[in-house]
């Protein structure tokens, strides 16, 4: 009798443990209460992660960006009182290069038009610990408005990609793409990759008093690539409309990522707006690796309902992407919030 009890208890601790097992860990999106423009870096077991905050440069520090409501955060820079780059910080992003921690931000004196790129350095392997040392302001030979500056290296040399003016007006918001001669200085002149010439990338054109006059919008370039395909994801349309979505460029070229006629443009958006889903305004993204390295996420801001704009209502979400057989990026639709995702593969 014992040896029947004991076999009846040892199949349903199996059992138990079996089903344990077999269930992964989940999250539901957003990740934050609010938080636009995210990006995180993954560097020795930890992402690091950051959005806009207007004023001021926070770092958190997380195992996994889907527990990143109980992140270790801090501030690293507070924005000087009575500079060119004391108000209106947007769209930080955290970059190791060459063993050193980079910052790079856009700023303005509180005129939108004065908007231009900046960098701070911590040579400390720990961004938490060190000293965050400002660099200066980051432009091309034009010197022109400057917002959304996404660094990266191919093929051993660095190159700066961003959101930018043709003149001195604000007509128009265009992509440019620079070599870089080190990781706070352009190499030579910019060059143009992007404009927003399609109809689902000029919503938005008309003047809103709520906003400054935008006429079409290409912005928030980020560097993608997989396998031996480079691409440029940017969003389009103006943020403060349901219609802001993200576009896709593909490198055709040989290696020179300088040559604009290689660039091309995908003729429809790669990710936008849910209304069954109640997901409005996705954008502004980055990109980020599995703790395992082989799963591509994305890492996005979107609204919860329709004309909600450029504000405070923006929250970071993250969903994992997909490649079709031709190596192109499938992001699907943005997932609403009530749906359970698995957490990235560990």
């Amino acid at each position: 009798m014992k040896k029947h009890l004991i076999l009846i208890v040892f199949i349903i601790a199996s059992g138990c443990h079996s089903v344990t097992y077999s269930q992964k860990e989940t999250f539901t999106n957003p990740i934050l209460p609010s938080g636009a423009d995210p990006y995180s870096t993954y560097y020795k077991g930890y992402y690091y992660y950051t959005h806009t905050l207007q004023n001021r440069l926070v770092l958190w520090k997380t195992k996994s960006l889907a527990d990143l409501r109980n992140a270790e955060s801090k501030t690293i820079w507070t924005a000087p009182k009575n500079t060119d780059y004391s108000r209106d910080i947007w769209a930080p992003e955290f970059h190791i290069i060459n063993g050193k921690w980079y910052v790079y931000f856009a700023a303005d004196n509180g005129n939108n038009n004065t908007h231009r790129m900046y960098a701070l350095e911590n040579k400390s392997e720990d961004p938490f610990q060190g000293e965050w040392e400002f660099k200066g302001k980051i432009a091309a030979k034009t010197d022109k408005w400057a917002i959304d500056g996404n660094v990266f290296i191919y093929k051993n040399s660095l190159y700066m990609i961003w959101a930018g003016w043709e003149g001195d007006t604000n007509g128009q918001q265009n992509i440019y793409i620079a070599k870089m001669k080190n990781p706070y200085e352009i190499e030579g002149e910019r060059v143009l990759i992007s404009s927003p010439t399609l109809d689902w990338e000029t919503h938005g054109a008309l003047n809103d008093p709520n906003n400054p006059p935008q006429v079409n919008v290409n912005e928030g370039p980020q560097f993608l690539i997989y396998n031996d395909k480079v691409f440029i994801v940017y969003s389009a349309s103006g943020c403060w409309t349901d219609f802001y979505a993200l576009g896709l460029l593909n490198f055709q070229g040989k290696g020179d990522l300088l040559d604009a006629s290689s660039w091309i443009k995908s003729e429809k958006p790669l990710f936008q707006q849910s209304i069954k889903n109640k997901v409005f305004a996705p954008g502004h993204n980055s990109f980020f690796k599995s703790p395992n390295g082989k799963e591509d996420w994305i890492l996005y801001h979107a609204n919860s309902n329709p004309g909600e704009g450029c504000g405070n209502k923006r929250a970071p979400r993250m969903q994992k992407i997909n490649w079709d057989s031709n190596g192109f990026p499938v992001f699907g639709e943005p997932v609403s919030e009530g749906t359970k995702l698995e957490i990235p593969a560990e």
